[in-house]
């Protein structure tokens, strides 16, 4: 009697992909084990499926939060990929021989080791002892074997690394046991062991050899979680290290290089590099054909020197650099990633098993026209909201809104497939911008919402419903709110509403009174846009309103530090005011001339109060001068006088810059002050110009020269000079200064 053929691996590897298949060939097994959550074995079929295109990936999730998932990702090139479809082709019996999904799920995070050395550490002395990447030393000793050296040279591989890490966790001993189990109840099933074969990491070779099996006492005492079991798409991306994924290589497009020349190693250099050079040339590049040979030349000598019969990727992006890059790698580095990664994404045919809001996705994918945004490059979408009139149905004519409110769930959801662009427009809101990109993890974050419903809106609902339940303050449930309100699920809108309205009850600050208020008049604003009715919104915003009128007068009795959240907020409520007829526009007017006249708060805020003023015409020449000698005279402290300056400066600058009459207070101002006094003035006064454009500051520099008796093309030219490093010096000194004692 003989013993299952044990077949090591290295996940990923072409090489070891093509050794397989045609040992598989030799032995013509009756059934094929392959490492992998034995749960999974009903879904090799849509793995073997004519339209499945790789890589792809098996994907397992816990059902409660907090979601614990596990991955094994597929490439056309996996060795586990082509035993399953091996034994399709050949119509024999083959199953995932490894623990259920469930009980990986189930163990602890990591697991704990027995010993500190670990098979990482090993790498690292290889690396040290090779002096190359472990990646490198696999391609250069192993891709390159000869097919009847491979299996023996790959097992005894695994051995040796096993015999350098002595360290075994108990889940690397739990697996091994189950897996030898598999094994054992094949045979008690009635096939020979001689005719199993098993497919399986080189470094568990050994332990499927000397190991027990699993008892049955043991495998009823393994733990188990609630867990969905699903496939995905997935990306090359995603499988180079870069990702992050462990047991991915770095250049999974390379591999596939190598993958379709089986038994052709001496012909990846040349597609190697003609496709690198091809890429390099799309980046508008030039690259030579000279230059491709020469950088082939060089990876056969190098290959040589290193020890190797043909070029491995190392070999060939050093040739490359010194050829096409000229020694610089940055000169190639996106060429690189595009030859040596690629972009590359997976795809499964309907019917797949998925969860109901991955079925949900992809339908509203393909009924909203968003498919070809399903790509690993960043794509941008404009969305137009307002209804189309020259279109026959109404499905057609409110396209781009419909497309809104899916996007907005999903962003609301946590799904990273969409972004959110800033606004180009001024005063009204029928546009939307967006960057989309898909990602593997975006599939994740789409089956994760699986815990949330069935649906996509369903589960934006049940998000925002879980908000609502832990929101502390009206600003949390306008937040909400608004969200609803994007997403066009008035249901959900209302019951955030209705959190705001019994949250409200209790005092605010006016900050969150004034960004309540003003994300529900998004709301009241664009309703009609966004077919939502505003009518419950208003009687709110009113309120809001009017208390945020009632307190903000106290709240500018304030510190250096709240002032510019103060600032906001009465911008927030000048900007509401503006946009809603129904709210009281003289009593906030009447609220911005007290605020400017008084003594007692913020200077910062009565300049800002100053500023709205000049802005909306209520402050005329004769107002803005007795204020500006007012504040900026030498019986007041400095930073008081520069306070005010900075909140006067903050807004509608153009209107400051052409009054030549308050330059000339702030001169005199400023010349009348002290060494100390300046000083300290000077603090307020770099922050209130840092944000003037490099015209503005022109403007100004040329106001002064005139002032100065100067001409103002010269003044400008000498203020707008580089600062001095004893300049510099005495400006980042007062970065230090102490704002609480004012």
């Amino acid at each position: 009697m003989g013993a299952p053929v044990f077949f090591g691996v290295r996940h990923l590897s072409p090489a070891a992909a093509v050794q397989l298949r045609r040992t598989l060939d030799r032995v013509r097994p009756r059934l094929v084990l392959v490492e992998g959550p034995s749960d999974f074995s009903g879904e090799m079929k849509w793995l073997c499926h004519p339209e499945t295109r790789f890589p792809a990936a098996m994907l397992a999730y816990t059902r409660q939060p907090p979601v614990r998932t596990i991955l094994y990702p597929l490439a056309v090139y996996s060795p586990e990929l082509q035993a399953i479809r091996w034994a399709h082709e050949h119509g024999v019996e083959c199953r995932f021989m490894d623990l259920p999904s469930s009980v990986f799920l189930a163990l602890p995070a990591g697991g704990e080791e027995e010993d500190p050395l670990s098979t990482e550490s090993v790498y690292q002395r290889l690396e040290t002892l090779t002096g190359e990447d472990h990646d490198s030393f696999w391609e250069r000793n192993f891709e390159q074997l000869e097919p009847d050296r491979y299996q023996a040279a790959v097992n005894a591989f695994g051995r040796e690394l096993r015999a350098a890490s002595p360290f075994r966790t108990a889940e690397t001993l739990v697996r091994e046991a189950y897996m030898k189990r598999v094994v054992r109840q094949a045979v008690e099933s009635g096939i020979p062991e001689e005719e199993i074969f098993c497919v399986c990491g080189a470094f568990h070779v050994a332990g499927l050899e000397e190991n027990e099996p699993m008892t049955d006492a043991e495998e009823a005492a393994l733990p188990r979680a609630d867990a969905l079991t699903t496939l995905m798409p997935y990306s090359y991306y995603r499988l180079s290290s870069r990702s992050g994924y462990g047991a991915g290589n770095r250049a999974p497009a390379y591999f596939e290089l190598l993958w379709d020349a089986p038994g052709r190693p001496e012909e990846v250099p040349l597609r190697y590099l003609t496709r690198l050079a091809a890429a390099h040339r799309k980046a508008g590049n030039l690259v030579s054909s000279a230059e491709v040979i020469e950088a082939a030349r060089l990876a056969n000598v190098l290959a040589g020197m290193r020890g190797s019969r043909f070029p491995v990727l190392a070999d060939l992006r050093d040739a490359a650099v010194a050829t096409m890059g000229h020694g610089q790698f940055s000169q190639l580095a996106l060429a690189a990633a595009d030859t040596e990664t690629g972009k590359t994404i997976g795809y499964l045919p309907a019917g797949v098993s998925r969860t109901s809001v991955q079925e949900d996705f992809y339908r509203q994918l393909r009924d909203l026209r968003l498919e070809k945004f399903r790509a690993a490059e960043l794509q941008r979408l404009d969305l137009d909201l307002r209804e189309k009139l020259n279109v026959k149905s109404e499905a057609a004519a409110l396209m781009d809104l419909r497309r809104s409110f899916f996007l907005h769930r999903l962003r609301v959801l946590g799904i990273h497939f969409a972004g959110l662009l800033p606004s180009r427009q001024e005063g009204a809101n029928w546009g939307e911008y967006w960057e989309l990109r898909w990602t593997p993890e975006a599939e994740i974050e789409i089956v994760e919402a699986a815990l949330l419903g069935d649906t996509i809106e369903d589960a934006a609902a049940a998000a925002l419903g879980e908000r609502g339940t832990e929101s502390t303050s009206i600003a949390q449930a306008a937040a909400i709110f608004e969200d609803a309100f994007l997403c066009g699920m008035p249901a959900a809108a209302s019951h955030a509403l209705s959190v705001l309205q019994g949250l409200s009850v209790d005092a605010a600050a006016v900050t969150d009174v004034a960004e309540t208020a003003s994300r529900l008049s998004l709301a009241a604003r664009y309703g009609d846009l966004r077919r939502f009715d505003p009518a419950p919104v208003i009687p709110l915003i009113q309120q809001l309103y009017l208390r945020a009128c009632l307190t903000l007068p106290d709240a500018c009795v304030c510190d250096a530090q709240a002032a510019p959240a103060i600032t906001r907020a009465m911008d927030q409520l000048n900007a509401l005011q503006l946009h809603h007829d129904f709210l009281d526009g003289d009593r906030w007017l009447s609220l911005l001339a007290d605020i400017s006249d008084r003594d007692d708060g913020n200077t910062r805020c009565s300049g800002f109060a100053m500023a709205i003023l000049l802005e909306r015409g209520q402050a005329d020449e004769a107002l803005l001068s007795r204020e500006v000698s007012r504040r900026l005279s030498p019986g007041v402290p400095a930073s008081l006088g520069a306070g005010w300056f900075e909140g006067l400066a903050s807004r509608n600058r153009r209107a400051l810059i052409v009054r030549l009459s308050l330059w000339r207070y702030l001169d005199s101002y400023l010349s009348g002050l002290d060494e100390a006094a300046f000083r300290r003035a000077l603090v307020f006064l770099r922050r209130a110009f840092a944000d003037f454009s490099p015209s503005e500051k022109n403007d100004i520099a040329e106001n002064l020269g005139e002032i100065w008796g100067l001409n103002s093309q010269q003044a400008a030219e000498a203020l707008m000079e580089d600062t001095t490093g004893a300049e510099q010096e005495l400006l980042d000194s007062l970065e230090d200064f102490d704002f609480d004692d004012i």
